[in-house]
Parts: C-alpha cells; sequence; structure tokens
C-alpha cells in the first residue's frame, strides 16, 4: 500500500464525540473532517461497527477515515451501543434498537453546523450490513452506501447456516461477540464511571449462540434485517464488493440482480478484507474508488462513475492447492449487466463416474440415459479437515488444503482431461434425485480442479440439509427409502480450467467441522437418471470488458504506530489419534499484546477455537470457542475470558459458558451457562 502524505483538504480529527440517543443512551463517535468544514459544510460518511474505534480498529480505521477526510468528506466512526466507549449493551446482531441508534446518528450528523446535510455509510461485514439496514428504512439525509462482504439474507447466506445446516462459524462468531460484548471501555475516555459500565455489560450478557440455535429455519427473526424480503426497500446507489475467498462470496451479484437501483459490483479474489487491504492479492486502489462513489452521489459532481459495466470480477487461474495464497493469478473481466447474457448455463449428466461434456467420448445414448444405475455413500467425519474456514480471514491460513483426502470419503465424478480452456463465472447447480437411510440427512458438494499430477484444488462448495429440499421454513423429514428430486446450488465463483486438467464434482453425508452434521449417520443413494451438474461457462471469446489494469494502486492514510510487546501466535492444525481414534482440528489467533502509541493503551485478544470428534461417534462432536481480551494502562488492568462449548446428541445441542472478568488480577466476575436447545432437524 502506498500511504499518501499531502490531501486536496488539511484535515482534523476529534477522538469522542458523544452522541446522544432518544432514550438518553450516548454512543461515542471519532470524527475525521476537512478544517474549511468549520465555515463551509461538506458530506458526511457514517461508519457503526461494534469493534472498538479507541483501539481494536483504530489502524485500520486510520488508513482510510482520514483519507476520505482529505478528499471533503466528514467520517463519523461510531461504536455501536454496548462497545468501545459507548454506552449501554449489546445483546445480539441488528435489532430494531441497532437501527433506530443509526438512524438517530444519521438525523445527528446530518444537522451538524460542519454537514451540508448530505450522509452516506460505508463499512464491511458488520458495517455493511448496518448501512443495507439503514438504506432499507430510507432515512431523509441517506444519499448513497458502500458496502463490502456483506449479505442480503441473514438465513440462507451468514455465518450460521447453510442450505438449512448449521455451520461451525454460527459457535465461532458467537464467541468473537461474547467477547466483544462483554470487554470495559477505556477509563481515560469515559472517566470514572467506566467500571459501572463494564459491569453493565458482564451482568446483561449472554452466550449468543443461544438464540441462533433457537432458530434454525428461516423464521421471523432472520428475515427480520434480510433485504432478500424485500428488495424494493432499497432506494439509494450501492456499491457493493466482496471476494471469491470471503463467505459473502454470493450477495453482491444477487444484490445487482435484484435491486432497481444505481449499483456496481467489485468482486475479487480476497478474504473477509477491504479490497485496499485485499488478501490474497491483487489488492487495488479502492479508497479511490469511493472517492468517486461519494463525489458522484454527496456533491453531485459529475465524473462517469456509473460509465462502464455493472460487474467487475477477478477471473481466478489455476492454483496448487494451500492453505494461503499471496497472489491468485487471474484478470479482471467485465459484465455490462447482471445477470449475464453472456454467460451460458452448460447441462453435464452424471454418469458412472463421469461428468460428461459435449466433446466426450462418454456421449450419453438414449438407452443410457434412461438406465438407473445408482451410487451410495456415507462419508467418515474425517470429510472436511482441510476444509478450512467458512469466510477466510487469510489469518491464520484457513482455505481449504488437497482435496485428494476428502474425496476419499465421498462420492466422485469427474470429467475427462478438458481440451480446451473452460471459464465459469456465477454459482453452479446440482440436480439430484436421492434417497437416504434416515429422517435427516445432509449432502456438500464440492467442485475442484484436479491438475495433471492429481492434486485437488477446491472451487467452491454447497451444502444442503434434505430436510430443506421444499423450503427453508418448513422442513420436512425424510421418509427412508422413498427418492427425492433435490436442487443444491453451490458458492459463486470465476474460475479457469486450463487444458489437460479435470473437473471434479465430490458428494459426502458430512463436512465437519465446516459444517455440524446430521444428528445420525446416513447412507446416500444417488439415481443418476436425473443427475445433473449445471455449470455458468463465460464463453472463451468473450472480451475482457475492461483495461488490463482497471484499478489504481492501493493507497490511504498511514496510521499511527503500533508496538508490539509480545510476539503474536498463529496456528491451524490437524490431528488424529489412531489409539483412541480422537481427531481434532485446533485454531489459534492472538495478536499479542499491542500498545497503541497514539492514545498508550495496550491490548492482547487471543482467540482458540477446537473441534473434537472419536471415530464417526456423532454423539462425540464438541466445538469451543474460547477468547482472552486484555487491556491496561499504567495503574489500570483488565481482562475479559469468554468460553463457549457446543456439543450435541441425536436430540438436542448442549451449551456449556463461562465469563470471568478480572481487574488488576483480581476476579471480579463470574458467570456460567449450562443449557440445552432441541435439534429440530438440524
Amino acid at each position: 500500500m502506498r500511504f499518501v502524505e499531502q490531501l486536496p483538504y488539511e484535515t482534523q480529527e476529534e477522538d469522542h464525540v458523544t452522541i446522544a440517543m432518544t432514550d438518553g443512551v450516548k454512543l461515542s463517535a471519532r470524527i475525521w473532517r476537512p478544517v474549511l468544514s468549520d465555515r463551509e459544510p461538506v458530506p458526511a460518511v457514517v461508519e457503526y461497527i461494534p469493534y472498538r474505534k479507541n483501539d481494536l480498529s483504530s489502524t485500520r480505521d486510520a488508513i482510510h477515515h482520514p483519507y476520505l477526510a482529505g478528499h471533503g468528506y466528514a467520517c463519523v466512526r461510531v461504536d455501536l451501543r454496548g462497545t468501545g466507549e459507548s454506552e449501554g449493551v449489546l445483546l445480539d446482531e441488528y435489532l430494531e434498537q441497532e437501527q433506530r441508534d443509526t438512524e438517530g446518528v444519521l438525523a445527528w450528523v446530518a444537522e451538524q453546523p460542519w454537514c451540508d446535510g448530505n450522509t452516506g455509510m460505508m463499512g464491511i461485514s458488520w458495517g455493511a450490513f448496518a448501512a443495507l439496514h439503514a438504506a432499507a428504512r430510507q432515512p431523509p439525509s441517506l444519499r448513497a452506501i458502500v458496502v463490502a462482504s456483506f449479505t442480503d439474507d441473514r438465513y440462507a447466506d451468514d455465518m450460521h447456516y447453510l442450505g438449512g445446516a448449521m455451520l461451525s462459524d454460527n459457535l465461532a462468531e458467537a464467541g468473537t461477540m461474547f467477547a466483544y460484548a462483554t470487554c470495559p471501555p477505556d477509563p481515560e475516555v469515559v472517566g470514572g464511571g467506566w467500571r459501572d459500565m463494564w459491569h453493565e455489560r458482564l451482568d446483561s450478557a449472554r452466550p449468543w449462540v443461544l438464540e441462533w440455535l433457537r432458530h434454525p429455519h428461516r423464521d421471523a427473526y432472520w428475515r427480520h434485517a434480510s433485504l432478500s424480503e424485500d428488495y424494493g426497500q432499497l432506494r439509494c446507489p450501492v456499491l457493493a464488493s466482496s471476494g471469491w475467498a470471503d463467505g459473502y462470496s454470493n450477495a453482491v451479484t444477487r444484490l445487482l440482480a435484484n435491486v432497481d437501483v444505481p449499483r456496481k459490483g467489485l468482486i475479487g479474489p480476497w478474504s473477509h478484507k477491504l479490497p485496499h487491504l485485499g488478501e490474497p492479492g491483487p489488492a487495488i486502489g479502492y479508497l479511490q474508488e469511493v472517492v468517486r462513489w461519494w463525489d458522484h452521489w454527496l456533491k453531485g459532481i459529475e465524473n462517469g462513475v456509473m460509465d462502464g459495466p455493472m460487474l467487475r470480477t477477478w477471473m481466478q487461474e489455476s492454483v496448487p492447492p494451500s492453505t494461503s495464497y499471496e497472489e491468485r493469478p487471474g484478470r479482471w473481466v467485465a459484465e455490462p449487466f447482471w445477470p449475464s447474457p453472456q454467460v451460458k448455463e452448460v447441462a453435464h449428466p452424471l454418469r458412472g463416474s463421469a461428468i460428461v461434456t459435449a466433446d466426450d467420448d462418454r456421449v450419453v445414448s438414449e438407452s443410457d440415459r434412461l438406465r438407473d444405475r445408482v451410487r451410495t455413500v456415507r462419508s467418515p467425519l474425517s470429510v472436511g479437515q482441510f476444509a478450512g474456514k467458512w469466510a477466510s480471514y487469510n489469518a491464520p491460513p484457513d482455505l481449504p488444503y488437497d482435496q485428494r483426502e476428502e474425496d476419499g470419503g465421498s462420492l466422485v465424478y469427474e470429467t475427462d482431461p478438458l481440451s480446451e480452456r473452460v471459464e465459469i463465472l456465477g454459482s453452479p447447480v446440482l440436480d439430484l434425485e436421492v434417497e437416504c437411510s434416515t429422517p435427516v440427512a445432509q449432502v456438500t458438494a464440492r467442485i475442484s480442479d484436479v491438475a495433471p499430477d492429481g492434486r485437488a484444488t477446491r472451487v467452491t462448495y454447497g451444502v444442503l440439509n434434505l430436510t430443506h429440499r421444499n423450503g427453508e421454513e418448513h422442513p420436512e423429514p425424510l421418509e427412508p427409502g422413498r427418492r427425492y428430486l433435490v436442487r443444491l446450488s453451490l458458492n459463486g465463483v470465476a474460475q479457469a480450467f486450463p487444458p489437460g486438467h479435470r473437473i471434479r464434482l465430490s458428494l459426502s453425508t458430512s463436512y465437519w467441522p465446516l459444517v455440524w452434521p446430521a444428528p445420525q449417520p446416513s447412507l446416500l443413494t444417488v439415481h443418476e437418471k436425473d443427475a445433473v451438474l449445471t455449470l455458468p461457462v463465460r464463453p472463451n471469446d468473450e472480451p475482457d470488458g475492461v483495461p488490463e489494469q482497471p484499478f489504481g494502486e492501493p493507497e490511504g492514510c498511514r496510521p499511527p504506530p503500533v508496538t508490539m510487546l509480545t510476539e503474536p501466535e498463529q496456528a491451524w492444525t490437524v490431528s488424529r489419534s489412531l489409539v483412541d481414534y480422537n481427531s481434532s482440528l485446533d485454531i489459534v489467533k492472538d495478536r499479542g499484546l499491542q500498545r497503541y502509541e497514539a492514545n498508550g493503551i495496550e491490548v492482547g485478544l487471543r482467540a482458540c477455537e477446537k473441534y473434537t470428534s472419536v471415530a464417526d461417534d456423532l454423539s462425540s462432536l464438541s466445538g469451543r470457542s474460547a477468547w482472552t481480551m486484555r487491556f491496561r494502562r499504567p495503574g489500570w488492568d483488565v481482562r475479559v475470558e469468554t468460553s463457549t462449548v457446543l456439543s450435541s446428541t441425536a436430540g438436542e445441542f448442549t451449551v456449556d459458558a463461562t465469563l470471568d472478568g478480572y481487574e488488576n488480577g483480581r476476579r471480579v466476575f463470574s458467570r456460567t451457562w449450562n443449557e440445552t436447545v432441541p435439534r429440530d432437524m438440524a
């Protein structure tokens, strides 16, 4: 990244500005704005997240907010109610109270003498959700939004459930927010009332995973704040981005296809990162794009920002399997509209162990098409140990590894070596006729790029809880022995398969620990007569539609220094014992103890996840998310420790959680939860 030292406008910063809500709770904001806004009001851009503006998100914030302020905008970074230095408590994600607070913040900002009454919202992940939710409520000052790594469907395409099957990130994200929602405010910012604010958070805390487990199907809980329930609620322009390595790889194209507002989409090879910080690379000059967006929609400048294609995306080239990449080779391609009329849905029948292609010697005859050969699979729990994370953060390395070992416990179909290059752009779809041996079962489908030497790189995947075959609101148990036609959509991707490589489809009945398995082991029978894999093929002769280098170099402002006081640690370890058949995945993300030199606060964050099982015993499954957060200054040392353990039987989930708070080495708060939740076909 190139750090910019000179910007068009001189800026000023206010570290702690309070914004009063209608119920009297005061939210804390950091504001960067041009000096000239004291006499000439400017548009404002709001980011609203729970990740602590005073320390943990301060480095990231200091790259882009001063940059935007230096281009003529007042940037307002607000801590959610109950986080950082904001008063109140945070009880769950995206509640009605949070959205009313967002409206209150926007109204306050629009009324300030340094704001000209025009506002925008931006953010990644929670910040993007907040922007979408605010836009759907159509507050009068909000003119446009910029969102990255988001979803429009909280049930079907978020970290909780995928295809009706529960993701392990349901536990991991709950553990993250259990920790963030119980951290103290900084007494140097809020003063002597910090302890009362902290204990209010501790007293109100509950493991968020309990509520998420109680809603295993689409219901009013998930419909709330899901734009997909009514795309017509979005009335303002949107610039949307994500990455193919992110869990939120589908929402950009879905948003482009369904909203009727000025819109642009951008999808790179990135994990859960803003595009100017994108990993794997190439990162891009995203902030320059954002400035152009705001200049047009907030200042009315005719700069051609809406010219050109609706979607720009990184077409990924073939790579060997690896859990991380510094760069993903590929090229930028563009589509004038989405859905693209250039992308063709090409159906490939599944026959025997083959994916049949148009130039395949194994062309399907009419008599062969009518034959009903069957294949069966009941996967071991070891399938999925190399699956990586639902949403890659690229720290520690968390992408899927070589799929050959996973394929040993799966049904495998593949093409002959390709005679010519194949590029896909969009979401593959799999149609199957299946029967199962249990009332509740799931199927995971993976597409891999298989090199001539046999190495298999996962390209995309999808999951379906088969009780959700007819919809997500009212699951229907399976009748063992009965046949069902099912359709499974895989995650969207842009991927090239070179000549000589094979395209492989792998089917498994479990994908642990990325997906929590079904309650009982199930034998899946696949009837091949109606089995079809449909690929969204982008023709090789279609023009790329963009210059070779359509974006500038990544740039931003130089953040204040951070001093490492202890060494960070990262780990992603898969282990198996052939004595007692214990298997485990251990994940460690430890930032080390850091001192933020801008304000002197010292912060430590250590997060550990552990997923264990014994042989193929589904009653042995366990997941644990444990966090330690430490904050200190001379004479002040506070630590929060949280642990959430999730286990299950065929009939229920069990949550065992602890929360402990320490002040200057002495435990001052402790609480334990031991609760169960019925599984209800989950």
